[in-house]
């Protein structure tokens, strides 16, 4: 948006206009300057009207045949170019205001996303400034209509909420963009995920930094992003260009369900390569139910595997002080454990 207390006159003349002008007061015909500045008559017709812009060469050509500097013209043109662009963005933010309604936009001021305002052609304009995107059609073409699988790879088109769900995945690009990481390396990625799965079963008070600092290690981005209303995902992972990123939002809070999403996550990188994104606890038309059970699994038997819960089962011990033994035994968290029974309905 323009400052407050810049100046912008409501509408500012074509060039034309001023050379018409001009040439009215040297009692000079059209045909006559266009022979004299070597330029075709209907280019000369087409300034004056208003329908063609005037060029440097033509400026020049001005300046030589009416005494007045190529900067005048250069200048003139350029005021009434950004006039017109100015309307068209007037245009724009009038019809993008029923968009921006969609968003949740007071929760990603709570968040520091966006900054605080009430006008709503002024968080048409910051929701556009968030997206890097010129208007709301811009948007459409990203996350509705893959118009570049470059982009974004999957269509929010049929997904409930999809502006929500567009924050909370733009939020994790802007979060990335902020972060250095070496060049993807799979093998550190894999030899890391054993130290990863020891910060799992201890679970610090630093427990995210040593995550993420362990991924960043072999060229892994995680970040974590709190959900925004109707917007209810767990986490995301997608490439952006040869960088994984794995986007977490700590959904319910609950410590099981943060490591299984996690490991969920490193499942799509070493199982699916960068052409496929999740969504995670959401419904979307490219989901594929495949790779999501395949990702499932490749969280299961680093999180609490098949066999584990079996010999927890034949132990016939689900007391409290039993499960704290076989999470020692097994190298995990007490919380998935507790978790997989849960789901399971063998534990309240």
């Amino acid at each position: 948006m323009t400052k407050s207390n810049e100046y912008l006159p409501q509408s500012v003349s074509h060039p034309g206009e001023t050379l018409a002008e001009k040439l009215n007061e040297l009692g000079m015909a059209q045909k006559e300057f266009a022979i004299r500045t070597n330029k075709p008559e209907q280019t000369i017709i087409k300034v004056i009207s208003g329908e063609s812009s005037i060029t440097p060469d033509m400026a020049v050509q001005f300046e030589n045949v009416l005494k007045i500097p190529a900067h005048f013209w250069l200048n003139r043109q350029q005021n009434y170019d950004i006039s017109i662009a100015r309307l068209k963005l007037i245009e724009s933010l009038e019809t993008g205001k029923e968009w921006a309604k969609s968003f949740p936009y007071p929760d990603m001021v709570k968040y520091g996303w966006l900054p605080s305002t009430n006008n709503l052609m002024e968080r048409t304009q910051e929701l556009y400034n968030y997206f890097s995107i010129a208007n709301y059609v811009s948007w459409e073409g990203v996350y509705c209509k893959q118009k570049s699988k470059s982009l974004f790879r999957i269509s929010l088109a049929h997904t409930k909420e999809a502006h929500a769900v567009s924050a909370w995945l733009r939020q994790g690009e802007i979060q990335a963009q902020k972060i250095d990481a070496p060049e993807f390396d799979v093998k550190k990625f894999k030899a890391n995920l054993h130290t990863i799965k020891s910060v799992m079963a201890e679970h610090p008070t630093d427990y995210f930094q040593q995550l993420q600092q362990l991924c960043l290690q072999a060229g892994v981005k995680v970040v974590y992003t709190p959900c925004l209303p109707k917007a209810p995902i767990h986490g995301s992972t997608r490439w952006l260009g040869d960088t994984p990123l794995i986007q977490l939002s700590a959904r319910y809070k609950q410590n099981d369900r943060f490591w299984f999403t996690f490991f969920h996550e490193v499942g799509h990188i070493l199982l699916h390569g960068k052409k496929y994104i999740s969504l995670e606890n959401i419904e979307y038309i490219d989901i594929d139910v495949e790779k999501e059970k395949e990702a499932d699994d490749f969280a299961i038997e680093w999180t609490f595997s098949k066999e584990q819960e079996q010999e927890v089962l034949n132990s016939d011990a689900l007391t409290e002080g039993a499960i704290i033994e076989f999470a020692k035994k097994f190298n995990t968290h007490p919380a998935l454990i507790i978790g997989r029974f849960h789901h399971s309905k063998q534990l309240p």
